[in-house]
């Protein structure tokens, strides 16, 4: 029998569609986002106003057609008061990038907030980003380590699920579209998926990359590329990642165009992959950020309404079609006791 508390288990299904699938959009991106708005506008013309509103309206057009959506308060405060209130709020925890002075890519939280004060501001989730690499410095990973566990702990005091995105990198290997890093980021992804899944993170759901190089399997790789991996590789890396997890996971799409995220989960889950949702960014919204800059916001609510609509419904039919709900891996509904938490808030 799981034990979930109250708060975790509500939020839980707030964020997850009828299916007990997370089908979720994110637009949390800070630093990416500024750099894409002021090539979109031009940079004599961009003005923070313009990412404002841009979080804003894709909030408003497309969560009518996911069940949660990850935002950022610093640039996505239009895009939280905008959202579909039947959607789900997650909110990013971590400061955007890390210090390049300091060995590592260690994590940190916004100084100015807490879990408690998301809870207050509405969350049902809060995210955070880690840079992770399971060959770095035993001294590297017990401070990340360290920082997992304080951060899984508060979650629980605030009974807030907890989504937690590990991002893997190799320090010699530093092109992480190439195909010597494609060689080795399988198993970098799935020793970190088995080691964050344990339960000393009280992590809630793991926000995962696929663990290969997709545009470099046999047969989808793009035109002039050699394939890294066979199909059946690439399946088998899938099945063994998903087999890792010992917790819900759900993918990322990295900045995938859409139709290759599409493909992704496809073939994850038609070779055996549980993961129980997504929370689709870039492969979502990208092609609209030009739009929006060259041609304004009506344009862009025309893009959001049409193709944007059909890039979502197109990779929620893939989640009615492969996705399982995120309580399966604790044996269904039926297997979960939910208590109460006194929380003081």
């Amino acid at each position: 029998m799981k034990r979930i508390s109250r708060g975790k288990f509500e939020k839980m299904q707030k964020l997850a569609n009828e299916d007990g699938v997370i089908a979720a959009l994110a637009i949390d991106q800070r630093g990416s986002m500024k750099k894409m708005m002021k090539a979109a506008t031009g940079p004599d013309n961009f003005t923070m106003d313009h990412i404002y509103e841009y979080k804003k309206l894709v909030s408003q057009e497309l969560t009518k057609y996911v069940s949660s959506i990850l935002l950022d308060e610093e640039y996505g405060f239009q895009g939280i008061e905008a959202k579909n209130p039947q959607a789900g709020l997650i909110l990013s925890y971590e400061k955007t990038g890390y210090d390049v002075n300091t060995p590592g890519r260690l994590p940190e939280i916004l100084p100015n907030e807490s879990l408690q004060r998301l809870v207050k501001k509405g969350a049902d989730a809060a995210k955070v980003l880690v840079y992770y690499n399971p060959d770095e410095p035993q001294e590297i990973l017990d401070t990340k380590h360290a920082f997992l566990e304080r951060l899984g702990t508060e979650a629980q005091a605030a009974d807030i699920p907890l989504f937690v995105e590990p991002i893997v990198y190799d320090d010699e290997i530093t092109d992480e579209v190439s195909p010597a890093f494609a060689k080795i980021k399988p198993s970098k992804v799935i020793r970190t998926i088995q080691e964050l899944t344990k339960d000393q993170y009280h992590i809630d759901i793991l926000k995962v990359e696929v663990p290969v190089q997709f545009n470099l399997v046999e047969g989808f790789q793009k035109e002039g590329l050699e394939a890294v991996y066979t199909q059946e590789e690439a399946a088998n890396y899938f099945k063994e990642a998903s087999e890792a997890a010992t917790r819900p996971f759900i993918y990322l799409s990295a900045g995938v165009p859409a139709n290759v995220f599409r493909d992704e989960l496809a073939f994850a889950g038609a070779h055996g992959a549980k993961f129980s949702g997504i929370l689709g960014g870039r492969a979502t919204w990208r092609d609209s950020v030009d739009i929006y800059g060259k041609q304004g916001a009506t344009a862009l609510i025309e893009w959001l309404d049409t193709q944007g609509k059909e890039n979502v419904e197109e990779l929620n039919a893939i989640l009615k079609q492969y996705a399982t709900p995120w309580y399966e891996c604790y044996g269904g509904l039926d297997n979960i006791e939910v208590f109460d938490l006194d929380v003081m808030v």
